[in-house]
């Protein structure tokens, strides 16, 4: 449950705000998006400032099909951070022996499992009789959580955990066990908290390559860790970066990528990190017979880090942060580069536009989250992130492997096969959709769906008429909420946020939005199991359900569509000051 002690108030009536033409003539040299003046409007008799639909060109439809072509290396490359990101979320692959140590310590000696509710004391049983833990699927912006279900299946505990706790010598303390996998996301709270300000002081290239450090520097500390305190260090520098990664992969690509292809190319987020999730649950197979194999693993977690802090040496600066510095010709190179060349003076008129009317150049405090149109936004981003959590996303994951085995597939590999493909298809799904039917539809359709799919599971357990047929709704439930979460709920959230932020404040929403998404996804974890030895599975499907509602009313009625926006448009239409200082 979440609350807030504002509310988003309604934006007063202003002036339309008229943006200079783009050039017409098209330029068959270039790769380009066609981008025309729009009268944007935003009425005080809705809370949600509505934004006109943009026209579609007509003119020559395939001039602009491969727009996306130019900025597609560069967010390809910042992408990478995704990747890392699911490598080190992806290791929840656990032997038999690792399951039954790690379940006799939670459970008190074995005692607290008798006391559990039936789905419970099932679903331990179930876990501890496959080979494989199942493996957990999460979008671009969603971590896996810390859940006290069995301590140690949470973040990148890479290998079997007893391996490692038997070399560094803390074999038996649940407690320090605990301590090194909460460190990590100690570490991703304040990484998120700390990236507004770098990003606005060193730009967003300069802010990957320094966010690699910590990424190298703990996965080797931690392969080469032979005592507590080295493995505490290396977890906590890991999800330090991990932290700023999270926040800054969504600022660079909703300021680099063309605005037609924005929400398609953001989406590469959430399919980077099936891809790192994927390569790490191939890469610890062998840890089931090499109680030594979890060195190797981190050795390998350092190599992407060290692509990305070379790629981001090719890649482009964001043009907005580089008029923002005073850096014009730069940025029109940039803008040039990826952008098409008739973009270039009405792009920069846009950001100097901003920047004389936001006074971006002076720079931003957290204080200034308090303020409007700021603290909207801030509260919206919180909101979004809150709602996801709490929609149930890591729950569904947790007893996936149960909801399969009783249909008959035992295989945990072949269940996180199903999930995996489930995730993956709704992220190629919202490459799709994101800029065809926009981000407000696309997000209200996702939690729509996420909540039939909620309901439909606790109907089948809570009401079991046929046992097979209750499976197999279970099944058809659990798929589909993972798919219709990675359409919209995953890619959406992160990506709208930024959309919505104003140029001087875009870096400090976004730290500030992820911090409540750090602090969610720990209390889930912590509460999660709790709530289901108390309720059972299916009441707490079901408030999972209604969340899920919740979370679709909310983005009808306090979102924006963004879809075909630039973010100064954007930035204009939603803060009344502009058409005040343009008077």
């Amino acid at each position: 449950m979440w609350v807030a002690p504002v509310l988003p108030k309604p934006v007063p009536p202003v002036l339309s705000v008229l943006t200079s033409s783009r050039n017409p003539k098209q330029n068959s040299f270039h790769f380009r998006f066609s981008y025309r003046p729009l009268n944007l409007k935003v009425s005080a008799t809705k809370q949600q400032q509505q934004l006109p639909e943009p026209k579609a060109d007509k003119k020559n439809p395939r001039s602009s099909d491969l727009g996306w072509l130019p900025a597609f290396p560069h967010v390809l490359i910042a992408s990478m951070s995704n990747f890392l990101f699911g490598y080190h979320i992806g290791f929840v692959s656990l032997s038999y022996h690792v399951l039954q140590y790690l379940c006799s310590n939670y459970l008190d000696d074995g005692t607290r499992l008798d006391e559990t509710a039936q789905e419970t004391g099932q679903f331990f049983r179930s876990i501890c009789n496959q080979t494989l833990v199942q493996m957990k699927f999460a979008c671009p912006f969603m971590s896996s959580s810390l859940c006290q279900i069995v301590l140690l299946i949470k973040r990148v505990m890479n290998g079997p955990i007893v391996s490692v706790a038997k070399e560094l010598g803390f074999e038996g303390n649940s407690t320090l066990e605990g301590l090194v996998v909460s460190i990590f996301i100690a570490g991703a709270f304040l990484g998120s908290v700390a990236s507004g300000s770098l990003v606005d002081k060193l730009g967003c290239r300069r802010t990957f390559q320094l966010d690699t450090i910590p990424l190298i520097l703990g996965a080797l500390v931690s392969a080469q860790a032979h005592s507590l305190d080295e493995i505490l260090w290396g977890r906590f520098l890991v999800g330090l970066g991990i932290g700023v990664n999270t926040v800054l992969v969504p600022i660079y690509i909703s300021e680099v990528a063309p605005t037609k292809y924005r929400g398609s190319l953001g989406t590469l987020c959430q399919i980077g990190t099936c891809l790192g999730i994927i390569a790490s649950l191939f890469l610890d197979i062998p840890s089931e017979t090499d109680p030594h194999w979890w060195r190797t693993i981190l050795y390998i977690a350092s190599a992407p880090g060290f692509i990305l802090a070379l790629g981001m040496q090719f890649a482009v600066e964001s043009p907005r942060w580089l008029c923002k510095v005073g850096r014009l010709d730069d940025a029109k190179t940039v803008i040039r580069n990826i952008w098409g060349s008739s973009e270039v003076e009405t792009a920069i008129q846009d950001f100097q536009s901003v920047i004389k009317n936001n006074g971006v150049n002076v720079g931003s405090g957290w204080l200034e989250l308090l303020e409007e149109p700021h603290s909207r936004v801030a509260f919206i981003g919180g909101a979004l992130f809150v709602l996801q959590q709490f929609a149930g996303i890591n729950g569904v994951l947790y007893f996936s492997s149960l909801t399969f085995k009783d249909v008959g597939i035992t295989s945990s590999s072949l269940t996180s096969l199903f999930v995996g493909l489930a995730n993956f298809a709704g992220a190629l799904c919202a490459v799709y959709l994101m800029d065809k039917e926009g981000r407000q539809k696309l997000l209200i359709g996702s939690y729509l769906g996420m909540a039939v799919s909620m309901f439909l599971i606790a109907c089948a357990i809570g009401f079991p008429v046929d046992e097979e047929l209750s499976h197999n709704l279970s099944i058809l439930g659990t798929l589909m909420y993972i798919f219709t979460f990675a359409i919209g709920a995953g890619p959406v959230t992160g990506l709208i946020i930024p959309e919505l932020s104003s140029a001087k404040m875009r870096g400090k929403i976004m730290g500030f939005s992820f911090s409540v998404h750090w602090v969610c996804n720990f209390l889930v974890g912590l509460l999660f199991l709790d709530l289901v030895e108390i309720f059972g599975v299916a009441p707490v499907y079901t408030g999972f359900g209604c969340v899920s509602l919740s979370a679709a009313i909310y983005a009808k009625y306090f979102l924006v569509e963004t879809k075909g926006r630039s973010l100064e448009e954007i930035e204009m239409s939603l803060n009344p000051d502009f058409s005040v200082r343009d008077k």
